[in-house]
Formats: C-alpha cells, sequence, structure tokens
C-alpha cells in the first residue's frame, strides 16, 4: 500500500460514467487512512488502485476511494498484501459502496 498526500475534493469533482457492464466502487473509510491507497481485484484480474481522499459536501466531509469504470463482477478489496478486507459486488450501471473495516481487523488476522 502507498500513501499520498492529497488535498480535499468539492462537490462534483468526481464524475462517474455508469451503464452496460461498468459500474463503479466507493469505499468509506475513516480519516485515519487519509492518502493511503487501497487495492481491489476482480478473480485472477490485476490490482488496482485508489487514494483515500476527505470529500466534501454540502453537510460536512467524509472520507472514501473512488473506483471508476470497473467492468461488473465480484471484487476484493485488499487489506494489505495479502489479507483481504472483504468482497463487494460491482454491477452494470450502479454504484457500489464498501465501508472500511474497523483498524483492528488486520492486526487480530
Amino acid at each position: 500500500m502507498h500513501e499520498h498526500t492529497y488535498g480535499p475534493s468539492e462537490t462534483g469533482t468526481v464524475v462517474l460514467e455508469l451503464g452496460g457492464e461498468t459500474g463503479a466502487l466507493i469505499l468509506y473509510t475513516g480519516p485515519d487512512l487519509h492518502g493511503r491507497e487501497i487495492e481491489i481485484s476482480r478473480g485472477d484480474d490485476r490490482r488496482v488502485h485508489s487514494a483515500v481522499r476527505e470529500r466534501r459536501v454540502r453537510d460536512g466531509s467524509f472520507h472514501s476511494a473512488v473506483y471508476p469504470d470497473l467492468p461488473a463482477g465480484i471484487y476484493t478489496v485488499w487489506w494489505d498484501e495479502g489479507t483481504s478486507a472483504g468482497t463487494v459486488s460491482v454491477h452494470g450501471g450502479a454504484i457500489a459502496e464498501f465501508l472500511w473495516p474497523t483498524s483492528g481487523f488486520g492486526a487480530a488476522g
């Protein structure tokens, strides 16, 4: 996993094109993961990553990583190089959501 420093994104700065067999994933985390790149993979496909950023909206802010343009399928969300944090089903034309597990998850594993 990598970490980067990104400023917050404002309302309307993320555009998702959905349809057919293409969907998207929003992975929600806490602010403690700001800047961390979290990897996902579908089956034996290569892993892709996205950085956790603060997302400012009208009523406040939250932290998430956004994965646009994903082919429909079951995705593994990776806690670290060899540990799965869970799976999520992405459907064409829709946005899937995944809530990152508590910070104690990897330590017990």
